[in-house]
Protein backbone atom coordinates (compact mmCIF):
# COMPACT_ATOMS: atom_id res chain seq x y z
CA UNK A 1 0.00 0.00 0.00
CA UNK A 2 1.11 3.73 -0.68
CA UNK A 3 0.64 6.60 1.12
CA UNK A 4 -2.73 8.57 0.27
CA UNK A 5 -0.31 12.15 0.15
CA UNK A 6 2.94 11.43 -0.75
CA UNK A 7 2.54 7.89 -2.42
CA UNK A 8 5.71 6.26 -0.44
CA UNK A 9 5.48 2.92 0.03
CA UNK A 10 4.16 1.80 3.91
CA UNK A 11 5.66 -1.39 5.11
CA UNK A 12 2.09 -2.45 6.34
CA UNK A 13 -1.55 -0.94 5.13
CA UNK A 14 -2.96 1.59 6.83
CA UNK A 15 0.25 2.59 8.40
CA UNK A 16 1.71 5.84 9.53
CA UNK A 17 3.61 7.49 6.88
CA UNK A 18 7.12 9.02 8.15
CA UNK A 19 7.99 10.77 5.21
CA UNK A 20 5.25 12.78 5.13
CA UNK A 21 3.38 12.74 8.21
CA UNK A 22 0.10 11.63 7.66
CA UNK A 23 -2.30 9.54 8.82
CA UNK A 24 -3.61 6.56 6.77
CA UNK A 25 -6.59 4.90 8.82
CA UNK A 26 -7.96 7.02 11.72
CA UNK A 27 -9.67 4.40 13.97
CA UNK A 28 -8.60 0.58 14.53
CA UNK A 29 -10.98 -2.28 15.78
CA UNK A 30 -9.30 -5.18 17.93
CA UNK A 31 -10.91 -8.34 17.95
CA UNK A 32 -9.38 -9.64 20.79
CA UNK A 33 -9.44 -13.43 21.85
CA UNK A 34 -6.81 -15.47 24.23
CA UNK A 35 -4.93 -16.76 21.38
CA UNK A 36 -5.69 -14.90 18.45
CA UNK A 37 -6.21 -10.98 17.48
CA UNK A 38 -7.36 -9.32 14.68
CA UNK A 39 -6.01 -5.69 13.83
CA UNK A 40 -8.52 -4.17 11.47
CA UNK A 41 -7.19 -0.21 10.52
CA UNK A 42 -10.04 2.07 9.00
CA UNK A 43 -9.91 5.24 7.26
CA UNK A 44 -13.24 6.80 7.18
CA UNK A 45 -15.51 4.17 6.33
CA UNK A 46 -13.05 1.85 4.39
CA UNK A 47 -10.91 -0.75 5.75
CA UNK A 48 -7.42 -0.46 4.66
CA UNK A 49 -6.02 -3.47 6.49
CA UNK A 50 -6.51 -6.35 8.86
CA UNK A 51 -3.67 -8.25 10.59
CA UNK A 52 -4.03 -11.44 12.47
CA UNK A 53 -1.41 -11.60 15.52
CA UNK A 54 -1.12 -15.30 17.32
CA UNK A 55 0.30 -16.34 20.56
CA UNK A 56 0.22 -19.80 22.53
CA UNK A 57 -1.19 -19.31 26.03
CA UNK A 58 1.13 -21.05 28.60
CA UNK A 59 -0.19 -23.18 31.19
CA UNK A 60 -2.47 -21.29 33.36
CA UNK A 61 -1.31 -23.56 36.81
CA UNK A 62 2.18 -21.56 35.52
CA UNK A 63 1.53 -18.34 36.76
CA UNK A 64 4.74 -16.21 36.13
CA UNK A 65 5.33 -17.91 32.03
CA UNK A 66 1.42 -17.38 31.66
CA UNK A 67 2.10 -13.39 32.87
CA UNK A 68 4.54 -13.36 30.24
CA UNK A 69 3.38 -14.70 27.63
CA UNK A 70 0.08 -12.13 27.68
CA UNK A 71 2.30 -9.31 28.03
CA UNK A 72 4.30 -10.32 24.81
CA UNK A 73 0.89 -11.01 22.98
CA UNK A 74 -0.25 -8.13 24.25
CA UNK A 75 2.64 -6.16 22.95
CA UNK A 76 2.75 -7.07 19.52
CA UNK A 77 -1.08 -5.83 19.62
CA UNK A 78 -0.02 -2.64 20.88
CA UNK A 79 2.90 -2.33 18.59
CA UNK A 80 0.31 -2.67 15.72
CA UNK A 81 -2.00 0.01 16.30
CA UNK A 82 0.97 2.45 17.14
CA UNK A 83 1.89 1.90 13.83
CA UNK A 84 -1.43 3.32 12.59
CA UNK A 85 -1.78 6.34 15.25
CA UNK A 86 -5.12 6.27 15.13
CA UNK A 87 -8.06 9.05 16.77
CA UNK A 88 -10.11 6.00 18.22
CA UNK A 89 -9.63 1.99 18.99
CA UNK A 90 -12.71 0.22 19.60
CA UNK A 91 -12.48 -3.40 21.38
CA UNK A 92 -14.38 -6.37 22.18
CA UNK A 93 -12.82 -10.05 23.40
CA UNK A 94 -11.13 -11.50 26.13
CA UNK A 95 -10.64 -8.95 29.33
CA UNK A 96 -7.86 -10.38 30.35
CA UNK A 97 -6.27 -9.37 27.07
CA UNK A 98 -8.47 -6.08 26.68
CA UNK A 99 -6.88 -5.32 30.09
CA UNK A 100 -3.62 -6.03 29.08
CA UNK A 101 -3.08 -4.27 25.38
CA UNK A 102 -4.94 -1.18 27.15
CA UNK A 103 -2.20 -0.73 29.62
CA UNK A 104 0.56 -0.32 27.13
CA UNK A 105 -1.59 1.72 25.34
CA UNK A 106 -2.46 5.91 25.68
CA UNK A 107 -5.33 6.03 22.84
CA UNK A 108 -9.02 6.52 23.81
CA UNK A 109 -10.54 2.79 24.19
CA UNK A 110 -14.31 2.20 23.21
CA UNK A 111 -15.66 -0.99 24.16
CA UNK A 112 -18.08 -2.48 21.12
CA UNK A 113 -20.62 -5.24 22.19
CA UNK A 114 -21.68 -6.11 18.20
CA UNK A 115 -21.69 -9.97 16.62
CA UNK A 116 -19.67 -8.01 13.51
CA UNK A 117 -17.69 -5.09 15.32
CA UNK A 118 -16.26 -3.71 12.25
CA UNK A 119 -19.24 -3.21 10.45
CA UNK A 120 -21.11 -1.84 13.86
CA UNK A 121 -18.32 1.08 13.92
CA UNK A 122 -18.35 1.58 10.41
CA UNK A 123 -21.84 2.34 10.86
CA UNK A 124 -21.93 4.36 13.74
CA UNK A 125 -19.14 6.53 12.01
CA UNK A 126 -21.87 8.96 11.12
CA UNK A 127 -23.31 9.44 14.20
CA UNK A 128 -22.03 12.77 16.40
CA UNK A 129 -19.09 12.38 18.80
CA UNK A 130 -19.26 12.43 22.15
CA UNK A 131 -17.62 15.14 23.45
CA UNK A 132 -14.56 14.63 25.29
CA UNK A 133 -14.22 16.30 28.86
CA UNK A 134 -10.49 17.22 30.10
CA UNK A 135 -10.18 18.30 33.91
CA UNK A 136 -8.61 17.15 37.01
CA UNK A 137 -10.27 14.75 39.10
CA UNK A 138 -10.88 17.93 41.64
CA UNK A 139 -12.43 19.96 38.94
CA UNK A 140 -15.26 16.68 38.38
CA UNK A 141 -15.96 15.82 41.77
CA UNK A 142 -18.32 17.84 43.40
CA UNK A 143 -21.85 17.72 45.75
CA UNK A 144 -21.94 18.46 49.20
CA UNK A 145 -20.87 14.97 50.23
CA UNK A 146 -17.29 14.51 50.76
CA UNK A 147 -16.82 11.40 52.45
CA UNK A 148 -16.64 8.33 50.52
CA UNK A 149 -17.17 4.83 51.49
CA UNK A 150 -13.91 2.39 51.07
CA UNK A 151 -11.30 4.43 52.05
CA UNK A 152 -8.74 4.46 49.28
CA UNK A 153 -9.99 1.66 47.53
CA UNK A 154 -13.41 4.21 46.93
CA UNK A 155 -11.28 6.71 46.37
CA UNK A 156 -9.43 5.08 42.95
CA UNK A 157 -13.12 3.84 41.74
CA UNK A 158 -14.17 7.78 41.62
CA UNK A 159 -10.90 8.72 40.11
CA UNK A 160 -11.41 5.73 37.40
CA UNK A 161 -14.31 7.10 37.00
CA UNK A 162 -13.70 10.49 36.62
CA UNK A 163 -10.35 9.15 34.06
CA UNK A 164 -13.00 8.85 31.21
CA UNK A 165 -13.02 11.45 28.82
CA UNK A 166 -16.72 11.19 28.69
CA UNK A 167 -17.51 12.00 32.33
CA UNK A 168 -18.29 15.62 32.92
CA UNK A 169 -19.16 15.39 36.87
CA UNK A 170 -19.15 12.92 39.90
CA UNK A 171 -21.48 13.83 42.13
CA UNK A 172 -20.57 11.82 45.70
CA UNK A 173 -24.17 10.59 47.59
CA UNK A 174 -24.59 9.93 50.75
CA UNK A 175 -23.40 6.49 52.85
CA UNK A 176 -25.92 4.22 53.71
CA UNK A 177 -25.12 2.01 56.36
CA UNK A 178 -27.93 -0.47 56.35
CA UNK A 179 -26.95 -2.82 53.73
CA UNK A 180 -26.08 -6.51 54.01
CA UNK A 181 -22.47 -6.71 55.30
CA UNK A 182 -22.05 -10.11 53.77
CA UNK A 183 -19.77 -9.18 51.26
CA UNK A 184 -16.02 -8.34 52.02
CA UNK A 185 -13.50 -5.52 50.58
CA UNK A 186 -14.51 -2.64 48.27
CA UNK A 187 -16.72 -3.33 44.86
CA UNK A 188 -18.09 -0.37 42.38
CA UNK A 189 -20.25 -0.89 39.71
CA UNK A 190 -22.32 1.25 37.12
CA UNK A 191 -25.88 0.99 36.76
CA UNK A 192 -28.16 1.48 33.20
CA UNK A 193 -27.84 4.60 31.85
CA UNK A 194 -30.95 7.08 32.38
CA UNK A 195 -32.91 8.62 29.21
CA UNK A 196 -30.36 12.02 29.49
CA UNK A 197 -27.11 9.51 29.62
CA UNK A 198 -25.98 9.35 32.74
CA UNK A 199 -25.08 6.52 35.80
CA UNK A 200 -25.16 5.95 39.01
CA UNK A 201 -21.88 4.46 40.17
CA UNK A 202 -22.19 2.14 43.47
CA UNK A 203 -19.78 1.27 46.01
CA UNK A 204 -20.34 -0.90 48.51
CA UNK A 205 -17.94 -1.76 51.78
CA UNK A 206 -19.31 -4.83 53.78
CA UNK A 207 -22.96 -3.07 54.76
CA UNK A 208 -22.01 0.56 53.46
CA UNK A 209 -23.31 1.49 50.06
CA UNK A 210 -22.76 5.03 48.60
CA UNK A 211 -24.97 5.90 45.32
CA UNK A 212 -23.03 8.56 43.16
CA UNK A 213 -23.90 10.10 40.45
CA UNK A 214 -22.04 10.59 36.95
CA UNK A 215 -22.81 12.97 34.61
CA UNK A 216 -21.75 12.23 30.83
CA UNK A 217 -21.51 14.18 27.42
CA UNK A 218 -24.21 11.48 26.58
CA UNK A 219 -27.06 12.65 25.39
CA UNK A 220 -29.45 9.99 25.94
CA UNK A 221 -29.69 6.55 27.35
CA UNK A 222 -28.31 4.56 24.24
CA UNK A 223 -24.98 6.50 24.40
CA UNK A 224 -25.03 6.11 27.70
CA UNK A 225 -24.71 2.69 28.10
CA UNK A 226 -22.10 3.00 25.98
CA UNK A 227 -20.52 4.88 28.82
CA UNK A 228 -21.45 2.68 31.05
CA UNK A 229 -20.04 -0.46 29.70
CA UNK A 230 -16.37 0.97 29.02
CA UNK A 231 -16.63 2.48 33.12
CA UNK A 232 -17.25 -1.28 34.20
CA UNK A 233 -14.50 -2.18 32.06
CA UNK A 234 -12.44 -0.01 33.49
CA UNK A 235 -13.07 -0.52 37.03
CA UNK A 236 -12.54 -4.29 36.56
CA UNK A 237 -9.36 -3.32 35.49
CA UNK A 238 -8.32 -2.54 38.43
CA UNK A 239 -10.16 -5.37 40.26
CA UNK A 240 -12.99 -3.17 41.64
CA UNK A 241 -16.14 -4.05 39.94
CA UNK A 242 -18.65 -6.18 41.13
Amino acid sequence: MECRQCASSLDRPGDYCLVCRTANADTVVLELERDRATVTALLDEDVVGARTITTTPEDEDDGESNVVELRNFAGLIADEVRRKRPEEVYVTGDRDVVAAVRSQLHYPFYRVEAENPVEHVVERRGEPALEVVEASLSEKLGGSHSTLVGGRAGKRALETVAAHPHVKKVIPGPIDAGGSGSRTGVRAKATRADQHGNVRLLIRDGSSVQENRIVTTAGDRELGERVRADLNDALQETELQE
